[in-house]
């Protein structure tokens, strides 16, 4: 990496963390909303078992990822330590 002005080197894991940020960011904007299934509630009745799967699903309000999309941002353009 190449010194800044004042001999400092840039911090990689800022940009990192910035462009992951963003990244989620404009994912959760795109999709606001998954599901995914558990398993719960396992029962064995001798030879037999049994097994409910649960169908959930987790909502990302927009502002959460508005606010990714601007810490990102705001990690990656100013690349001050």
């Amino acid at each position: 990496m190449l010194p800044k002005a004042d001999g400092r080197k840039p911090n990689p894991l800022k940009a990192f963390a910035g462009l992951a940020l963003i990244v989620l960011g404009a994912a959760a904007l795109i999709w606001p909303e998954f599901s995914y299934t558990k398993d719960t509630h396992d029962a064995k009745l001798g030879p037999l078992e049994f097994t409910v799967k649960e169908k959930d699903s987790f909502h990302i309000p927009a502002w959460v990822a508005c606010a990714a999309l601007a810490a990102g941002t705001v990690l990656v353009w100013r690349r001050k330590d």
